[in-house]
């Protein structure tokens, strides 16, 4: 009988177990879906064989909740859940939110800042030299010293501050295998250094082979020697090229082991075929379930890996540049599964992964080279060498439309226009617009002014605009009314409030107003964060412009929403302070119209001036008459 792992005592003895060999720790509540990281490593760990029980959730403030198994055989593996601890809790802005999608009734609270630290240090307390293995996407991106935007300061490497005994970075499934058969084996935690997607530390500098030494710790408090280590990390991120890295600090050396080779179709495939539950832990039910499981319970992950590179995306350090997508069959098969449950209404949600329509290796050279060190795929133009091609996915995405039960097949994100465009082939771009779109698609461009995007690593204005015009033009043909959502962001390093005010003239000609603008987030494991932190561009070692203050990145975020009531005031502070005052008036390319609180800004706008000026005589004519 297909059963949930256990979770307590009680599944413990329902199984007839005395003892687990591994204990999985969460942030997340327990949700048995192939999107959720907890459950992929559990079981792929139950299939060897191995007692896996999953501890969702502990409370953190004593040890008690991470003793309900005992002792495990083998190790804890730990991990904050899908989502950093810490951007779970707070907005770009460092506020507090209200809800967290990955806990019971979508309540926040159940979770503590840093979560990897915090329990590890817990079952420390609790269980004094078991092996802890960290995972997941908080300590990945944390393997090395990273710059804490929530502290505003550098941290060293997360292996440090948890105690713990290795990181597994990236996906996981492969390296967690080997780490538990060299346990098995008998071999201490502190000798398993030889597992690749691994980090581990150690005292001892000769058991190193070849290594590439990143500055020392107490030197990447400079921000130019902190620029230098990130970019020799963002150099050794294929399985192809990458080497030993290590990082010096006092007592130890932490070392990263090279990349993994990327999984085949038939491994990826193996593993979304796992006895997964699709559905939380029943336990939840009262608490009003969680909320997470419903945008993914009918989507399809097709792909992993993203050869898009943008600057602000932490995806080339956690899952690499290299696509690596599952068979045909097992997608399909997968889809079959769900169109027969009762609360499956006849729409899958989303067919992708990080970019939907990567279906296969940027080129032919990644087989045997690895990925480019000096250059990216698509920007600031596609490489000459780069494969597009939209025809596997499309052959997918008309296999998933005739399947029974099925009434429509969505993509809903992660869609690279900017690989689209470029297709010489317009099937798929007509059949997109034809089957696959729910009445709006969204893009991101992020941005329209060039020295953003480039920061960005985005395409320029024109590619966006040319996918625009061609997006309405299939729309038009078919007879479809459908619109493009595109998402923004402001305060970005290298944005300036000309830049911010060129984008408001945009969106004033497009006839646009958003009704969300994502803040720029520097959060680890990010070439933008390291601009945000260095104020150096870590590429060419220029300065940079970096909009800190809260003050400088309000404006900002208002000026891109310039019509809403609430956002007068910051957008006139910032139309002054940038000599736009052109701006401020009655003429259709104005973004304000003149109010009276306008005058506590100076401006040299002729038209508010005037309106000014035949204000102040009316009221003195009206003055006479009294």
């Amino acid at each position: 009988m297909m059963r949930f792992l256990p979770i307590n005592k009680e599944d413990l003895q329902a199984r007839g177990w005395q003892e687990l060999d591994f204990v999985l720790v969460s942030g997340d509540a327990y949700v048995d879906h192939p999107s959720f990281g907890v459950a992929v490593i559990g079981r792929v760990l139950e299939n060897r064989g191995y007692k896996v029980g999953i501890i969702a959730q502990p409370s953190w403030q004593n040890s008690a909740d991470f003793k309900i198994f005992g002792k495990p055989r083998l190790a804890f593996l730990v991990t904050a859940g899908n989502i950093d601890s810490l951007v779970n809790h707070y907005t770009a802005a460092k506020k507090r939110r209200n809800d967290d999608l990955y806990s019971p009734g979508g309540k926040s609270g159940r979770r503590p800042d840093r979560a990897v630290t915090v329990y590890s240090q817990r079952i420390r307390e609790a269980y004094g030299d078991i092996p802890i293995i960290l995972g997941g996407i908080e300590a990945s991106l944390r393997r090395f010293a990273h710059y804490d935007y929530w502290s505003n300061k550098l941290r060293p490497s997360v292996l440090l501050d948890a105690l713990a005994d290795l990181i597994v970075y990236g996906m996981g499934e492969r390296q967690i295998i080997e780490i538990a058969e060299a346990l098995e084996s008998g071999i201490p935690v502190g000798e398993i250094t030889f597992i690749k997607g691994t980090v581990f530390k150690t005292k001892d500098k000769e058991r190193l082979y070849s290594p590439v030494f990143l500055p020392h710790f107490d030197d990447v408090q400079i921000k130019q020697k902190y620029a230098e280590s990130f970019m020799l990390q963002y150099h050794n991120l294929d399985a192809k090229t990458g080497k030993l890295l290590v990082e010096p600090y006092r007592n130890y050396f932490v070392v990263q082991n090279p990349p993994p080779e990327p999984m085949s179709s038939s491994v990826l495939d193996s593993i979304y075929a796992l006895p997964y539950q699709r559905a939380y832990h029943p336990s939840y039910e009262h608490l009003g379930g969680i909320p997470a499981l419903q945008e993914v319970k009918f989507s399809l992950i097709s792909n992993r890996g993203c050869y898009g590179g943008c600057s602000f995306c932490a995806l080339a350090f956690h899952q690499g540049r290299v696509v690596q997508s599952r068979s045909h069959r097992s997608i399909l098969s997968e889809a079959e599964m769900f169109v027969w449950e009762a609360d499956f209404k006849g729409y899958i949600h989303d067919v992708g992964g990080p970019t939907a329509n990567f279906r296969h290796r940027a080129c032919d050279k990644q087989e045997k080279h690895g990925v480019c060190l000096d250059r990216q795929c698509l920007f600031p133009s596609p490489c000459k060498q780069l494969k597009i091609d939209h025809q596997d996915y499309l052959t997918l995405l008309r296999k998933l439309r005739e399947l029974p039960n099925v009434k429509k097949v969505f993509i809903r994100s992660g869609l690279r226009y900017d690989y689209l465009i470029y297709d010489q082939d317009d099937v798929f771009f007509r059949e997109l617009c034809q089957h696959h779109i729910s009445g709006q698609l969204k893009v991101a461009p992020e941005h329209i002014a060039s020295n953003v995007l480039s920061k960005m690593g985005k395409p320029s204005r024109e590619v966006y605009e040319r996918f625009v015009k061609k997006y309405h033009k299939f729309n038009e043909v078919l007879g479809k009314k459908q619109f493009l959502v595109p998402y923004l962001m402001s305060g970005h390093p290298g944005s300036t409030l000309h830049d911010a005010i060129e984008l408001a003239e945009y969106l004033r000609d497009q006839g646009y107003m958003p009704e969300q603008v994502q803040d720029f987030y520097p959060t680890p494991g990010t070439l933008s964060t390291c601009m945000y932190y260095t104020e150096l561009d870590p590429r060419t070692k220029e300065k940079v412009f970096v909009p800190k203050s809260a003050h400088e990145k309000a404006m900002q975020r208002a000026l891109i929403q310039y019509r809403k009531p609430q956002n007068y005031n910051l957008v006139a502070e910032a139309l002054v302070k940038a000599g736009r005052t052109d701006l401020i008036g009655y003429g259709k390319k104005c973004l304000l119209k003149p109010r009276k609180q306008l005058g506590r800004f100076k401006t040299n706008n002729q038209e508010v001036n005037a309106k000014r000026k035949k204000g102040r005589d009316k009221q003195k004519a009206g003055s006479r008459k009294f």
